[in-house]
């Protein structure tokens, strides 16, 4: 894992990754009893024809939990992964990447690593880990019955104060979101790109008071 030869876009991500507190992203940390289930994700940084973007993936709306949610690719460690408190979280975000999305490993150049989260409604402990898409290959849903698209998303977009918004869960819980390329980025993935977003310096002022709700599409 190296930072060296990323773009210069890329470098306040870099710095950030490396001075940023897991409490700084997220009220939500890992169990202290090392409970959880080891898990980890890949939030994948390319250049496109419109600029810095993102990668992310719609899970299949067939699917028991987080149907029709977009997320970054993603899930829980095998055991041929490795250790989960050194290699084996990139390891698992690489692969993972690879089974959801088919994008080639090989291209991509790992440069840092967030502080792990918690995830207390399914009790993964996650590792996010950041890429650069150094040689971009296709990629798709690789399986339709658990991803229905795979996609990219403009930094430009997810900066523009006209696509960011306020969520409300049922519960009453009030999160950071996103609606761009005809989804609702919420949650686990919208909370992190919004740290990501403001700690790399590239927030800009948004109407906080913006709601929308979950079933914006209905």
């Amino acid at each position: 894992m190296t930072s060296q030869g990323i773009p210069d876009w890329l470098v306040p991500v870099d710095r950030a990754a490396r001075a940023v507190r897991g409490e700084q992203l997220s009220r939500f940390l890992p169990p202290e009893d090392g409970g959880g289930r080891q898990s980890a994700v890949l939030i994948l940084f390319g250049e496109g024809q419109r600029g810095p973007e993102l990668l992310l993936m719609e899970r299949s709306g067939a699917l028991r939990s987080h149907a029709g949610q977009p997320s970054f690719p993603g899930g829980a460690l095998d055991p041929e992964d490795g250790d989960p408190h050194t290699d084996g979280p990139l390891r698992a975000a690489l692969r993972e990447a690879w089974e959801e999305t088919g994008l080639d490993p090989r291209g991509v150049q790992l440069f840092g690593v967030l502080p792990r989260l918690y995830i207390p409604v399914s009790g993964f402990v996650v590792t996010p880990v950041l890429g650069w898409w150094r040689v971009p290959t296709p990629v798709a849903a690789v399986d339709p019955a658990e991803t229905a698209r795979v996609f990219t998303v403009p930094v430009a977009d997810l900066t523009d104060p006209a696509n960011r918004a306020t969520t409300v869960h049922p519960s009453g819980h009030r999160g950071p979101a996103f609606l761009v390329e005809s989804a609702l980025v919420w949650g686990f993935t919208a909370g992190v790109i919004d740290r990501i977003v403001h700690f790399a310096g590239w927030e800009r002022p948004w109407d906080r008071g913006k709601t929308v709700p979950l079933d914006w599409r209905s």
